[in-house]
């Protein structure tokens, strides 16, 4: 094994993760999947259950002492949210889904079918999730308009050569803040300047972006933003759009029911205000309020610190893959670590990347091998599927060691 740099406060903060102590109990446990969801620290875990044991109505419903209560938390977590990517009105202008996935059919539904008419163009990428690119095709079926792509290049980086004369006739713009795959940061303040100089509006899908960067919506100039909290420390089943004011009072409601309704005849309804009018049905309450204690774990470490962990981590992985696999090994992406964030999707040479996987697993090692929901930028790469490690702020130079270890491993296995 190479030597363990461990060098600062983060890799204390793994024995704020229950799971890490549990497993390692009884096994190695080396968790490089945080792209795929993150664990959660006790705080998150212990907010929940107290919620559902001292806390737990339905909320904007009853009037009693005990649904005022469950109320308050899950506003307050709303705009909690809000203020943590910089929204200017946290209290309407954040709507809580299920995930990133939902938000960007809410997008899609709500606001494309205002918007697009059959002779209009979306914009999309060639390296998004099928999150970004499936809810915008269901709608080109039903209303018949075009979709078309930026394509990226050997390196992983968008090509913007013929933006202008793409952006000239679209109405909107779906781009990733950083691909799940290839790891590339996009130039969003950037392209949302260029698109709104064409009246263009930037939906971002930010589920990659928001758990590792310090974001604020108004300096990357997107209209929408889509959020999950389970890959920032937060339960899963709670996610979140955030768009501008005026851009949700455009939108109209994807789902019907329960607390989304001002009010009801027999012949029609009238919808809530924003953001409620996007909420139908019990919301995740116990999620939200998980997600608020989260955000406060987030802020306690330190967003640029996040960061910088994330990109030093990056840059020993790809340092010990090139030094310690050399040729063995394709690293998929920018190999500049300020151009990308902390995932490395990588190629072990005619090993599959699922055999790949699961020889790691016999080491300790998590990581996610697949086409990663993204399956045409693979077909761009040329590869039906690739291996993925992804770090977060319980990792540390160990598990970076304990991969290309067991990368090795993997290599002599297959190759004799």
């Amino acid at each position: 094994m190479a030597s363990v740099k461990v060098t600062d406060q983060f890799s204390e903060l793994r024995k704020d993760f229950p799971i890490f102590a549990d497993i390692q109990a009884s096994r190695p446990f080396y968790y490089l999947d945080s792209a795929a969801s993150s664990q959660r620290p006790a705080v998150v875990i212990d907010t929940m259950s107290q919620y559902y044991r001292h806390s737990h109505a339905n909320v904007h419903r009853g009037v009693y002492g005990l649904a005022e209560e469950a109320t308050g938390i899950y506003e307050a977590a709303r705009r909690h949210l809000g203020r943590f990517i910089g929204a200017s009105d946290p209290e309407r202008e954040i709507v809580f889904t299920k995930n990133a996935t939902e938000a960007l059919n809410l997008v899609a539904q709500g606001l494309g079918r205002v918007l697009l008419t059959p002779d209009s163009h979306v914009l999309l990428t060639e390296m998004e999730h099928h999150a970004n690119l499936v809810p915008w095709m269901i709608l080109q079926e039903q209303l018949g308009f075009t979709i078309e792509y930026l394509p990226f290049d050997a390196e992983g980086l968008l090509v913007l050569d013929n933006l202008d004369a793409l952006l000239e006739r679209a109405s909107i713009l779906g781009v990733t803040l950083m691909s799940n795959v290839l790891g590339t940061l996009n130039p969003i303040a950037a392209l949302s300047e260029r698109a709104h100089e064409h009246g263009v509006l930037v939906v971002g899908d930010g589920a990659q972006f928001v758990p590792h960067f310090a974001t604020d919506v108004r300096q990357l100039g997107v209209d929408c933003l889509a959020i999950t909290g389970h890959k920032m420390l937060a339960p899963t089943g709670i996610g979140a759009l955030w768009a501008k004011a005026e851009i949700l009072e455009r939108m109209q409601p994807f789902l019907g029911g329960g607390e989304m309704i001002a009010d009801v005849r027999l012949d029609g309804f009238s919808a809530g205000e924003i953001p409620h009018k996007f909420e139908a049905g019990t919301p995740p309450i116990a999620e939200a309020a998980g997600w608020d204690v989260a955000l406060d774990y987030l802020e306690m470490v330190g967003m640029d610190a996040i960061t910088n962990h994330d990109r030093r981590l990056t840059s020993y992985a790809m340092t010990q893959m090139r030094e310690r696999l050399d040729d063995r090994i394709r690293i998929f992406g920018p190999q500049d670590v300020t151009k990308r964030g902390g995932v490395l999707s990588f190629e072990l040479t005619d090993v599959h990347p699922h055999d790949v996987a699961q020889v790691l697993d016999q080491h300790g090692v998590c990581v996610r091998a697949g086409h990663h929901c993204a399956k045409p930028l693979m077909r761009e790469l040329g590869v039906g599927a690739t291996a993925r490690a992804s770090f977060y702020l319980y990792n540390d130079e160990r598990d970076v060691d304990a991969l290309i270890d067991a990368l090795i491993d993997a290599y002599e296995l297959f190759h004799g």
